[in-house]
């Protein structure tokens, strides 16, 4: 069957379509009833029915066919080593860290951060927490002091799982001084142990009665074995914290079973990805890209999945394509941000390794530009396919289904909605727009398995931020614009709401503007998402000074914003610029108009002034685009 014969099987009979997949693999009890959309929005799937993501992904191929074969392949161009695991000894190194620990306490339901570089030991305590029945909310490397006592605050930890540090382009970065400021920082008093890996980068001092040595430990309390927990397929797995427009960081909630259920089938429909191949994700096990497509699917699939620590241009631009080369990567998926940035060098690079053992590049994150996928696909002679997911979605809302069928190619279309996702874009009234025009991209419930729970510890913010967009349609609101053409391909514009893409990471501009709002200089701020040709977007601070402030001094407060950003959530957000003006343009009911300034910095057509700012006459719009040409 092609993609129309699948797409249609998907929504009209999801109980048939996703039980099928889930047949394949390993329960302890069979569900009672695939799919439960009687508490709408909360979705539930296979529910009654009892299973391990851990014993699915690691036992099941440890003890069949694909004992002696590669599982994890870890690439390091930091520190030149690299290693590669069987999925027997993937299942040992697991069993040794479910039994620490078991050992220290941790039990089903608990939180653990994982607060990790790109390292094998990042997914072994991935793999133990769900063996235990633990909850892991994996914490990106690269965020500061503040964002991860944040995440410390909301999920109240029992232990946290780190190293002496990380590398990026030769420098250290020191994890483990973070978590001890971070504790430092954060209210609650939940967390017991401090489990640190030591790399030999740098050195740590380990704080009595508190911190544990990573190899000491599972020495003296490591097990053989650990029996996996009976998860319910609606357990918990894990936790994956999002920027939210609030300023606190959104907490989605992933279930066990149709998480699994719905990665599992991803493989094989959308990545057509088996027996025989290599599979890379070139992100970071803190995304969900991460979560999804460096461990979770690929195991699942019995397929080598690559853990690359590392940049694409270091220590040369060449460091990738020489990766592929080495261990026969025959799937890449990757992010637009990253193409860009290997645009950028002579394609010698590209051509002094041997990639022919690749058959396909996947690109998410972030719209793939028509430029650099035109380029890609030159510079390849592979197919290029780009796109569409979010952290909450857990796996591609919009894709090109080549598992199924390679549909036609439009450049700038990330194609049409995955199996199972019944997408639509409609106008602020949740009702259809015509083909061609511009609107919100919503999902019709019930969401396919795989997707958001809930947010930790918050029901009300998950149905009112999802689901309470439109007055009297149950409608899940993505937050993105989007067009539909003709042959019902999808295009995306952007975000709705006021979070920014920056270079496939999604960042909160509420909490960038309380951090820029909290200098002493600042009267007021606002903080756009503006066009970068490598990251995508980038951020753009918009402030308003204090009066007593004079010009000279304004590089130096600038330069203070910066760096406090950079301090407070971390490099990835620090502004690409920052302007100061003698006000912010507002409507009428107060809304800043972000459109206006983001049109005017990027030297855009401002085109009908009517329509540019909702709630703003001609006159304010124009006043405002005048102030801020003199301003920006």
């Amino acid at each position: 069957m092609g993609y129309e014969a699948v797409y249609r099987r998907s929504i009209e009979d999801p109980e048939g379509y996703w039980a099928e997949f889930a047949a394949e693999l390993h329960w302890y009890k069979p569900w009672d009833k695939v799919l439960d959309n009687s508490n709408a929005p909360f979705t539930r799937w296979f529910v009654g029915g009892e299973t391990n993501l851990c014993y699915n992904a690691v036992d099941r191929h440890a003890f069949g066919g694909k004992r002696g074969q590669a599982a994890i392949i870890w690439e390091s161009a930091e520190t030149g080593q690299s290693r590669t695991l069987t999925y027997f000894e993937l299942y040992r190194e697991v069993n040794r860290l479910a039994g620490l620990f078991h050992n220290l306490g941790v039990r089903k339901g608990d939180r653990v951060i994982i607060y990790m570089p790109m390292v094998p030991e990042a997914i072994f305590a991935m793999l133990a927490c769900v063996r235990i029945g633990a909850i892991h909310s994996v914490v990106f490397g690269g965020f500061s002091v503040t964002s991860l006592a944040s995440r410390i605050d909301d999920a109240e930890p029992v232990l946290i799982v780190t190293a002496d540090a990380g590398m990026r382009k030769g420098q250290p970065v020191p994890l483990k001084e973070v978590v001890d400021k971070a504790l430092d920082e954060a209210n609650v008093d939940s967390v017991r142990d401090v489990l640190v890996l030591n790399r030999g980068i740098i050195p740590v001092e380990l704080k009595k009665g508190r911190d544990l040595d990573w190899y000491e430990q599972l020495a003296k309390r490591g097990e053989r074995y650990v029996e996996p927990a009976r998860m319910a397929s609606t357990d918990p797995s894990y936790i994956l914290y999002t920027s939210g427009t609030t300023g606190k960081p959104k907490g989605v909630v992933r279930d066990t079973g149709g998480y699994m259920v719905a990665l599992y089938a991803s493989m094989s429909t959308i990545y057509n990805c088996g027996d025989g191949d290599v599979f890379w994700s070139t992100s970071d096990i803190g995304w969900v890209v991460g979560h999804s497509y460096i461990v979770y699917a690929p195991l699942l699939k019995g397929v080598p999945t690559v853990v690359y620590e590392g940049r694409p241009d270091h220590p040369d631009p060449g460091i990738w394509w020489r990766v592929i080369e080495k261990y026969g990567v025959t799937h890449v998926f990757t992010a637009p941000t990253a193409l860009r940035a290997l645009r950028k060098f002579p394609e010698q690079w590209m051509r002094d390794a041997d990639i022919s053992s690749l058959k396909i590049l996947y690109a998410a994150g972030e719209p793939l530009d028509a430029p650099t996928y035109e380029w890609a696909t030159q510079a390849l002679g592979v197919p290029v396919i780009d796109h569409y997911w979010q952290t909450e979605s857990g796996w591609p809302m919009v894709t090109n289904p080549v598992g199924v069928e390679l549909l036609p190619i439009k450049p700038g279309s990330p194609t049409k909605p995955a199996f199972g996702h019944r997408l639509e874009v409609v106008d602020a009234d949740g009702n259809r727009v015509p083909p061609g025009e511009k609107g919100f991209l919503v999902e019709h419930g019930p969401l396919p398995p795989g997707t958001l729970l809930t947010l930790w510890n918050d029901d009300e913010r998950f149905v009112k931020g999802y689901w309470g967009y439109f007055k009297d349609k149950l409608l899940y609101m993505t937050g993105d614009y989007a067009i539909e053409d003709e042959d019902g391909y999808l295009f995306m514009l952007g975000r709705a709401d006021e979070v920014l893409n920056v270079s496939g990471h999604r960042l909160g501009t509420r909490e960038i503007e309380e951090v820029v709002s909290a200098h002493p200089a600042v009267a007021e701020a606002s903080v756009i998402g503006v066009r970068d040709e490598l990251k995508g977007e980038d951020v753009l601070v918009v402030a308003v000074l204090k009066q007593h402030i004079t010009p000279q001094m304004q590089d130096d407060i600038a330069n203070e914003i910066r760096q406090l950003v950079r301090e407070r959530i971390g490099p990835i957000a620090t502004p690409k610029a920052v302007h100061f003006v003698s006000m912010l343009p507002k409507t009428r009911s107060g809304k800043i108009m972000r459109r206006v300034i983001r049109a005017v910095y990027q030297g855009d057509n401002i085109g009908d002034l009517s329509t540019i700012e909702d709630d703003a006459t001609v006159d304010m719009v124009r006043e405002a685009i005048e102030m801020l040409r003199g301003d920006l």
